[in-house]
């Protein structure tokens, strides 16, 4: 039997979805590093503006394929301008400080992009329609995005050579690509569903190539009626998903995902500011979902990384501390008391 670890991190692990409120780096890493000790993540700070929000952050590595501002949102250009340039500087100095401050750690390191559907239901094409509307566009898009977030990796193991990267695809858009839900750039109509051999098929190139770069491929989407059989059979070898969302009718798919071996990253706090429940509160969404699905109590909290619900930007910076201390300490309660 091997000696080798089932996941990247270690039991009883917490981690963030990705996004914190404010526009400091430093600071921002400082508190994930101190807060996240197990699984740190490579924080978002979506309130510097456009190019540090989701879209024009994952459109910053593409290659080959400039986009910029437009008032309706981000739309393909015809060459490379300020906005890319302030996107990729944002980029550029958030990996910069994670350099700094995390040089020298070992261990499991998360980074998130913005998966292929979500960016063709957002981006437009030059015309003013949605990139999704154009299958062609579609698979120049996904190319595009593996080579760029290839490089991407390659980047962050060469500032941080100790950390073992999971690299985590948001698609939160994915459910209203597949049941023809993304509406058109009028907003009067919505876009054909896509095919979900099409779906899978894509997500499965994505994946693939992460893997290939030695990286372990998550998926996280946030949104109801998460697709989670298609994620699994795509490559997916964690998902990111809202416990307090999940409902019985997901039991048998988390339930075949966890048996092949895909970790969970699991959300309970909230991402905005509320009141904080005790952590044995907190963790029953996932004590009961492990209950129905029948596994090992003993296994649940080296399966589980704990995670708030939600990104963070929202939050006050205060509240974004305490979230992220709530799910370490959730995240303890689980392996100490996995049992209701």
């Amino acid at each position: 039997m091997s000696d080798q670890p089932r996941y990247p991190w270690p039991s009883a692990s917490a981690s963030g979805v990705g996004s914190l409120p404010g526009e400091d780096p430093g600071e921002a890493v400082r508190v994930v590093m101190g807060e996240l000790p197990e699984l740190p993540h490579l924080p978002e700070l979506p309130a510097r503006g456009a190019g540090a929000d989701m879209i024009g952050r994952s459109a910053g590595l593409l290659v080959e394929l400039p986009v910029e501002v437009q008032p309706s949102g981000w739309r393909v250009a015809q060459r490379a301008g300020r906005d890319l340039a302030r996107a990729r500087g944002f980029l550029s100095y958030d990996l910069d400080a994670l350099e700094e401050q995390a040089h020298a750690y070992r261990g499991p390191l998360k980074l998130q992009v913005t998966g292929p559907w979500t960016l063709a239901a957002s981006i437009e094409l030059r015309a003013g329609e949605k990139l999704l509307a154009d299958p062609g566009a579609v698979a120049d898009l996904c190319e595009s995005l593996i080579e760029g977030i290839t490089a991407h990796i390659a980047d962050v193991r060469a500032r941080v050579p100790g950390a073992n990267l999971v690299v985590q695809v948001d698609e939160p858009a994915l459910p209203a690509v597949l049941v023809g839900a993304v509406p058109t750039a009028s907003g009067y109509g919505r876009l054909r569903a896509v095919e979900r051999v099409r779906v899978e098929e894509r997500l499965r190139s994505l994946f693939a190539a992460i893997s290939a770069a030695d990286a372990l491929p998550a998926a996280h989407c946030c949104a109801p009626k998460v697709p989670i059989d298609l994620l699994r059979r795509s490559g997916a070898r964690a998902l990111s998903l809202d416990a307090t969302a999940l409902t019985r009718a997901s039991d048998e798919a988390i339930g075949v995902a966890v048996e092949e071996g895909v970790g969970l990253l699991l959300g309970i706090v909230p991402g905005v500011d509320a009141v904080v429940s005790d952590p044995a509160v907190n963790v029953d969404p996932i004590r009961e979902l492990w209950n129905r699905i029948g596994f090992d109590p003993g296994l649940l909290a080296e399966t589980v990384v704990v995670t708030p619900i939600c990104g963070l930007a929202g939050a006050s910076p205060r509240y974004a501390r305490t979230a992220l201390a709530a799910c370490r300490t959730a995240a303890r309660v689980l392996r100490d008391e996995p049992r209701r």
